[in-house]
């Protein structure tokens, strides 16, 4: 990366960390991002694994050449974890309404 290179968590931050009440943390030295205690995005390399609900996660990896079932570190996950790859980390942009269902989906629950 070169030092005109924004890094990727420079530009994923403000997409996430604008919806109320997110935060985020390191875990197992993952960008996690949380709302209410619960995650529902994480970074993993090329990566953001969006936590949906099953019918979404099932449509998107389906309808969407980008979208795959999340693996951190090669290990597999839930059916309701995907991972959307983008080479380039501001086209993320692009799926904004994943971000947006991954955040309203973990908000509900923690109700």
């Amino acid at each position: 990366m070169t030092a005109e290179q924004p890094s990727r968590k420079s530009l994923i931050d403000p997409m996430l960390l604008k919806y109320p009440g997110v935060k985020t943390k390191k875990i197992n030295n993952l960008d996690a991002y949380f709302v209410n205690d619960r995650m529902f995005a994480c970074m993993n390399g090329n990566a953001v694994g969006l936590r949906l609900p099953v019918a979404v996660a099932r449509e998107a990896q389906f309808s969407r050449a980008n979208v795959a079932p999340f693996t951190p570190a090669g290990l597999p996950s839930s059916k309701e974890w995907v991972q959307v790859e983008r080479e380039d980390a501001a086209e993320f942009e692009k799926d904004a309404e994943l971000f947006q269902a991954a955040y309203d989906f973990v908000k509900a629950q923690a109700r």
